[in-house]
């Protein structure tokens, strides 16, 4: 494949920012040679400097759950753009997307816009602090919650792909207030509520965890989970900026009929602009300014043109069928790979969640915990990942990420890449 193009831009943006990337995992460290540089993307395609097409499942890390440049969405943004980018104001747009997603999701009563991800989480936690004025905040290993100081300690998906388990800059006071456990295990989680729970404010997890693989939790584990901090008096934060919307409506608390005390969301109600935000009960949400004493604040919060993106990506969102469709075809490439991997014998299997999937290589069993994935076996997704962008599929530069299916993705389009899938683990274990 052609990389003449993608290798100028980036030997260019070298002199311009930090690894030649705004954000770690772009560098294809993880996989080698040089990243590729983004042109355009239309529907399930993505179009790279040197004029390649690929077939894409990262779609922008989750967002674009219709594909790259949705007609619909694409309407709404120019027209709203023909009405101006930003004013610092309240608009009706706003109210459009609340009253959207507040009408057709049973765990939340109020809603705050932001940013990003990230700022959704800080603001979460920042909230829980205030509420119920502990300090402490208890996460799990292997769960990411954005480039959060208190929360950059044993996770994340960059964190690990480039080799270290922190981030420097993050205070030794700000690390003292948050406890790191590892998932799946109900001992070590009682033990440390039952020791800090006088301080500790909440509990945050990725009910979903894909940040660092698709580490599947047991329903069972979650509602222990849930069960655990109401006996102790802790807030549940689910980090859904992942899972939000695209395992179900209401993601995962829906999907396994959890109520956290408060939820983080970002990616898809953005429609693939930036965006995120959080929500909780009326009681809790009253202690955010100017309510109450808890400051956030944000010049592009509410921004028009993400709400107006958002709201017509979460309305095709709610059309009768549509999630149960792109599970449907996320299993028909999973099954297609894994019926074809186990005859085989290859050590792999691939990972599957409403329509998120994750490349795991090993010897099947359910990885539930960031110490279960062996670093070693990055290195056959590294050759997998060459050979089908060489044929033609983009996934994420990193084993340690995962894959979404679009609606773009049409039952031909999967069946593709699960061919290539297919061929690429052949030429992965030596059998081509």
């Amino acid at each position: 494949m052609k990389r003449e193009v993608s290798g100028a831009l980036y030997q260019e943006a070298q002199n311009y920012f930090p690894g030649g990337v705004n954000s770690p995992v772009r560098a294809f460290r993880s996989v080698g040679g040089t990243p590729l540089f983004i042109d355009r993307g239309k529907g399930p395609y993505i179009w790279d400097a040197d004029g390649q097409r690929y077939l894409d499942f990262c779609c922008s890390w989750g967002p674009l759950i219709l594909g790259h440049a949705n007609d619909t969405v694409m309407e709404e943004i120019i027209q709203t753009l023909h009405n101006g980018t930003s004013f610092g104001a309240p608009t009706r747009l706003e109210n459009k997307l609340a009253g959207l997603i507040l009408e057709n999701h049973r765990y939340i009563e109020k809603i705050r816009f932001v940013n990003s991800g990230t700022e959704a989480v800080m603001s979460a936690v920042r909230l829980a602090r205030g509420y119920t004025g502990k300090n402490k905040i208890l996460k799990f290993e292997g769960c990411y919650h954005g480039h959060v100081d208190a929360l950059l300690v044993k996770a994340g998906s960059g964190l690990v792909t480039l080799g270290t388990s922190s981030s420097a800059g993050v205070p030794e006071a700000t690390v003292n207030d948050t406890i790191v456990v590892t998932l799946n295990d109900r001992k070590a989680l009682e033990s440390a509520l039952q020791t800090y729970a006088d301080d500790l404010a909440a509990v945050i997890i990725e009910p979903i965890p894909a940040n660092n693989g698709l580490l599947l939790q047991q329903p069972e584990y979650l509602r222990f989970v849930r069960e655990i901090t109401q006996k102790y008096g802790v807030l549940l934060i689910f980090d859904e900026v992942i899972s939000g919307f695209r395992a179900g409506f209401e993601g995962a608390a829906g999907t396994y009929d959890i109520a956290p005390d408060i939820i983080t969301f970002g990616k898809i109600i953005g429609g693939g602009l930036p965006v995120g935000a959080y929500g909780a009960s009326r009681e809790i949400m009253s202690a955010v300014s100017p309510d109450g004493p808890v400051y956030q604040a944000g010049t592009l919060s509410g921004n028009p043109v993400a709400m107006a993106a958002g709201f017509a990506q979460l309305q095709k969102c709610l059309e009768p069928g549509f999630y149960e469709r792109l599970e449907a075809r996320t299993r028909q490439l999973t099954n297609t790979v894994n019926e074809h991997a186990a005859s085989k014998g290859y050590l792999f299997k691939m990972v599957q969640q409403a329509s998120i999937f994750w490349l795991a290589f090993g010897d099947g069993s359910p990885i539930r915990s960031a110490e279960e994935i062996r670093a070693e076996n990055m290195q056959w997704f590294n050759k997998l990942h060459t050979y089908l962008l060489e044929n033609g599929v983009y996934l994420g530069p990193s084993g340690y990420e995962v894959g979404f299916v679009s609606d773009a993705h049409t039952d031909d389009l999967i069946a593709e890449a699960a061919q290539q899938m297919c061929k690429g683990l052949d030429v992965v274990f030596g059998e081509d």
